[in-house]
């Protein structure tokens, strides 16, 4: 069958849609239905399918079986060609490599074309990339990754499902001909990246990964009943907080708070569920940071990037690893390095701040008592499902460390580290149309800021909204809003680092709009 890759301006899928539903009209449209978009050949009824050959030259004109071929033969050569010259560095090889297939693709391309079948110059580059992509990149996953509006796929055996950033989420073609050969191409996406002790096989059923574009696939196989695998994109990897206020996640007068919060030493905690954006949050206020200050980053994938980052800090990057799957004579898996480990290390780094890309174990008790004993902030991301929850959940983390430590000694210590709470939401409305029928889509926006005070009640800490939602005088503002609520001596150490009084006592921020939802929030 013939394979597209994900976005192919040729085809009008719309007008597609109406064609083939213009012998059975809708009777009457429901207020919230789902949108149409596009769709993979796969997803298709026969007859559009039909409609689709005609309608735009396919993108790859040849099944993935002849690619498998093909790329065997330039594999051969390419192997060869390194054989003869032990010096051929990477770089050298991925350039033979492009020769090779070109020159392979091409005998091929002839020979095809004798058969009756010639191929358009498009047709045939289709080929050659995708030659080279499975041979040194992602195969058929790469027209995925290159797609900037995917954020995330899913994969069960033959079952992929992707979410996207502007559309609902949508299934698409296989990735792999048999599930071996799925489990054999994350092994092969895991030595591409320079990772090579890690893999699936059945000692080490489970595998986490960084993907050379920062993306981060966990996959699972042997303890599953077949290859589970999920590679979560991060579409930005170079904004600071003017851009998220462009996007529409925070106002210009939060981003103003953030700003001084990171400057004046705060200890934050980035919270929400997955995928909302903590990471993105994290990563444009750690810009904010002083190029002249020395920063350690801790992450099991790294995913912040900010080592990378020429305008940033100074920063030296720790990334966990995983074991080879053996274990010592103590029980302890051989060559794994958990957060928890490296932590020791880093502290040792003569660092003035520290970052954890996400709080999951117990490297919580480290980095909170670095939080305490550092000048501050520090900062950190962690799953929580409400910025009052985000203390019970760091509480437990703490006591399931296996250290002895008791609940209110979690609670302390929690009271003393953490300066203020931020959480993100997410709201998905790409799978519903407005009456008008304007279509939804994904709204993501921090609506709380909560300051941690000490202790309170009960020995736990006690905390107070400094941004959160409004409502009031029959307006509803579901994203952070100041509240005024913050203790004096936090508001001197935030003067002091830049913050004007003012912007707390604007009780609707500088939301230019009100959130266009399709369902109020």
């Amino acid at each position: 069958m013939t394979d597209t890759r994900p976005e192919n301006p040729a085809l009008d899928y719309p007008a597609l849609f109406a064609r083939a539903l213009d012998k059975n009209p809708a009777q009457s449209a429901p207020a919230l239905r789902s949108v149409p978009t596009h769709v993979t050949p796969t997803s298709l009824p026969q007859s559009i399918l039909r409609d689709l050959e005609t309608a735009a030259p396919a993108a790859l004109p040849v099944s993935h079986e002849v690619i498998a071929e093909l790329r065997t033969r330039a594999s051969m050569k390419i192997s060869e060609a390194a054989g003869a010259d032990a010096s051929m560095t990477e770089q050298d090889r991925r350039q033979r490599g492009q020769s090779i297939i070109m020159h392979v693709v091409s005998e091929w391309a002839t020979k095809y074309a004798a058969g009756g079948a010639d191929l358009t110059p498009e047709q045939e580059r289709a080929v050659r990339e995708a030659v080279f992509d499975e041979l040194f990149r992602a195969g058929r996953l790469q027209p995925l990754l290159d797609d900037t509006a995917v954020e995330n796929i899913i994969i069960y055996g033959d079952k992929v499902r992707v979410d996207y950033a502007d559309r609902p989420t949508r299934v698409w073609d296989p990735i792999a001909k048999t599930d071996r050969d799925l489990v054999n191409l994350v092994n092969h996406l895991a030595r591409m990246q320079g990772q090579g002790e890690r893999a699936l096989t059945p000692a080490t059923p489970n595998l986490n990964l960084r993907l050379a574009d920062g993306s981060r696939l966990a996959a699972s196989a042997y303890i599953t009943p077949r290859p589970s695998i999920v590679i979560r994109r991060h579409r930005t990897r170079g904004q600071g907080l003017d851009d998220l206020v462009r996007w529409g996640t925070i106002d210009s007068s939060l981003a103003h708070f953030l700003r001084a919060a990171v400057k004046g030493r705060k200890n934050v905690i980035i919270v929400g569920s997955q995928g909302v954006g903590k990471t993105s949050l994290l990563r444009a206020m750690a810009r904010e940071i002083p190029s002249n200050e020395r920063v350690g980053t801790l992450e099991s994938e790294y995913e912040l990037h900010l080592h990378e980052d020429p305008e940033g800090p100074e920063v030296i990057a720790y990334e966990g690893r995983e074991s080879n799957g053996e274990r010592g004579a103590d029980g302890k898996l051989q060559g794994e390095l958990t957060l928890s480990d490296l932590f020791p290390q880093l502290l040792r780094m003569s660092l003035r701040r520290v970052i954890v890309g996400e709080v999951r174990s117990k490297e919580v008790v480290p980095m909170l008592h670095a939080m305490n004993e550092g000048e501050g902030g520090s900062m950190a991301t962690l799953h929580a499902r409400s910025p009052q929850l985000s203390i019970e959940r760091l509480a437990t983390l703490c006591l399931e460390a296996g250290i002895g430590m008791t609940e209110a000694l979690a609670y302390r210590l929690i009271a003393q580290a953490v300066d203020f709470v931020v959480y993100v939401r997410l709201v998905d409305e790409s799978e519903l149309v407005a009456p008008n029928g304007t279509p939804g889509r994904k709204h993501r926006f921090v609506s709380h800021v909560m300051e941690v005070t000490g202790i309170g009640e009960g020995g736990r800490p006690s905390y107070q909204m400094v941004f959160a939602p409004r409502e009031q005088d029959g307006r509803r503002e579901p994203r952070a809003v100041p509240h005024g609520n913050i203790s004096p001596s936090c508001l001197d150490d935030l003067v002091r680092a830049g913050l004007d009084r003012r912007v707390l006592q604007s009780r609707w921020g500088t939301w230019s709009a009100p959130l266009e939802t399709v369902m109020p929030l």
